[in-house]
């Protein structure tokens, strides 16, 4: 069962990241989604930790790259260099040849190098000199942008945006957590010491189940009404693209999977829909002007869409 392993991967992660149950689950239904994430915090939340201790447990290959406004494309996609020794061309693969990415401070790089990743979230491909190289299974980017500190920063376009599965926050931790953690790091660091629940095969084979998930129709319904509805709003100039509902869905499936169940209910559509289309919306600007947020607007919508109930 996937709730079995999720639960096993939950307690593995926690040894390093104290509490945050919901934040992990989220990341895991990102997982079986093979989506990716927008970490949106204040530094030393623990994001870095949270992305290392990911790959650690599902035994993947990690690599970090720290955008900065003089990287360039090729830091991140690999070139191709000449070797003077046997007069050829070779490829030196990038830092995104490899499975969980954590593209640190992604607003920080230009434009250009932030459409770098495009390809690579979207088709899991990189193109270098016309040739077409297909990156490792399961692959998953972990962006991370400060949403107070904007000085030298690129805002990232909408297309940008919008391949990312969700936008989640770690948050600060409580009181009680953040006591655990001096203690849990007095001595040591745990992160080294952590070892792998699952294999990166065993990941791929949880991602294909994750598509059998049952959603009847009036649960698909549903999701297409609250995507819909975004785009129908007074208060929301751009609305949620059917790139948007297709992800409400398959998170809504991987949800699912977490809490133990083979079908959808519309309790998981709502549980998700803040996390997968706030990042998505542009809001009007008469409605920034009266103090309205886009999470204000996403919680209207999931309430005031009729909610389908069994007969």
């Amino acid at each position: 069962m996937i709730s079995d392993t999720a639960g096993r991967l939950r307690a593995n992660i926690q040894k390093v990241i104290v509490g945050k149950d919901e934040v992990i689950d989220q990341l895991l239904a990102a997982v079986l989604c093979e989506g990716h994430l927008l970490l949106e915090d204040v530094p030393g939340i623990g994001k870095t930790t949270l992305a290392r201790a990911l790959a650690a447990s599902l035994g993947c290959n990690f690599s970090r790259i720290q955008f900065t406004p003089d990287l360039l494309p090729s830091d991140v996609t690999g070139l191709n260099w000449f070797n003077q020794k046997e007069q050829w061309f070779e490829y030196k693969p990038g830092p995104i040849i490899s499975q969980v990415i954590l593209a640190d401070e992604i607003n920080r790089a230009t434009p250009r190098t932030q459409s770098a990743l495009l390809e690579a979230m979207q088709e899991r491909q990189v193109t270098i000199d016309g040739v077409t190289r297909s990156l490792p299974r399961p692959f998953i980017v972990l962006a991370t942008q400060n949403p107070v500190e904007l000085e030298g920063t690129f805002p990232l376009p909408e297309a940008q945006i919008d391949r990312f599965l969700m936008r989640i926050s770690i948050g600060y931790p409580s009181e009680t957590e953040e006591n655990a953690i001096l203690e849990r790091f007095r001595i040591s660091d745990p992160l080294p010491e952590l070892k792998p629940i699952v294999s990166p095969e065993q990941v791929v084979d949880m991602q294909e189940f994750r598509r059998q998930i049952k959603v009847v129709e009036p649960v698909r319904e549903y999701i297409v009404r609250v995507a819909r509805s975004t785009r129908e709003h007074a208060e929301i100039e751009l609305g949620a693209s059917p790139r948007a509902t297709l992800a409400l869905y398959q998170a809504a499936q991987a949800w699912a999977a977490i809490r133990g169940r083979d079908y959808v209910i519309p309790d998981d559509v709502k549980k998700l829909a803040p996390s997968v289309l706030t990042h998505r919306l542009m809001i009007a600007p008469q409605a920034q002007l009266r103090g309205r947020k886009v999470e204000h607007l996403v919680a209207d919508i999931v309430n005031s869409v009729p909610v389908p109930v069994e007969n």
